[in-house]
C-alpha cells in the first residue's frame, strides 16, 4: 500500500510539471515554403498564403495568429477603416512590399512582392497579376 502511494504521488507530480511546461511554452509558426497556386485566383491565393495568419475569414483570427507577437490585421475592416474606400493602392503597396507595415518584412509576415516575383521565376505580368487578384479577393471581403 506504501508503495503504491509514492507512485501515484510520483504520477501526479510528473504530471504536474508536464502540465506546467506546457503552458509556459509559447506556440510557435512553422515556416514552410510558399505552396505553388494559381496566379489567376485571389481566393486560392489567400487560402495558400493570407488565411493561416488572418484566418479563412480574413478577421485576423487564423490558427497561427495566437503565435505571432502582432496580431494579424483584420482584413475585412480595411475600407471601413480608410473613410469608406478600400485603399487598393495601399494593399497593392503593401503586398509588394513598397509600403512601412509594423508587421512587414519580419520573420512573421513576408512580404509576398518578391516571393511572388521567385513563383513567377521573374514573369513581372504574373507577378503583377498575382498581386492584382490578391487584392481584389481581399477587397471582395470588405464589411458592407
Amino acid at each position: 500500500m506504501d508503495i503504491m502511494h509514492k507512485l501515484c504521488c510520483a504520477a501526479i507530480l510528473a504530471a504536474a510539471v508536464v502540465v506546467s511546461v506546457a503552458q509556459d511554452q509559447k506556440a510557435g509558426v512553422k515556416h514552410v515554403p510558399a505552396p505553388a497556386t494559381s496566379p489567376a485566383s485571389g481566393r486560392e491565393m489567400f487560402m495558400s498564403y493570407c488565411a493561416s495568419c488572418h484566418g479563412k475569414d480574413a478577421k485576423g483570427d487564423g490558427p497561427a495568429a495566437s503565435a505571432l507577437s502582432a496580431a494579424p490585421a483584420d482584413l475585412t475592416t480595411l475600407a471601413k477603416k480608410n473613410g469608406g474606400k478600400y485603399p487598393d493602392m495601399r494593399v497593392t503597396s503593401i503586398l509588394r512590399g513598397q509600403a512601412s507595415v509594423v508587421a512587414h518584412g519580419s520573420q512573421e509576415m513576408p512580404v509576398w512582392g518578391p516571393l511572388f516575383w521567385h513563383m513567377s521565376q521573374g514573369h513581372p505580368v504574373e507577378v503583377q497579376q498575382r498581386i492584382a487578384n490578391l487584392n481584389s479577393y481581399i477587397k471582395s471581403l470588405q464589411e458592407k
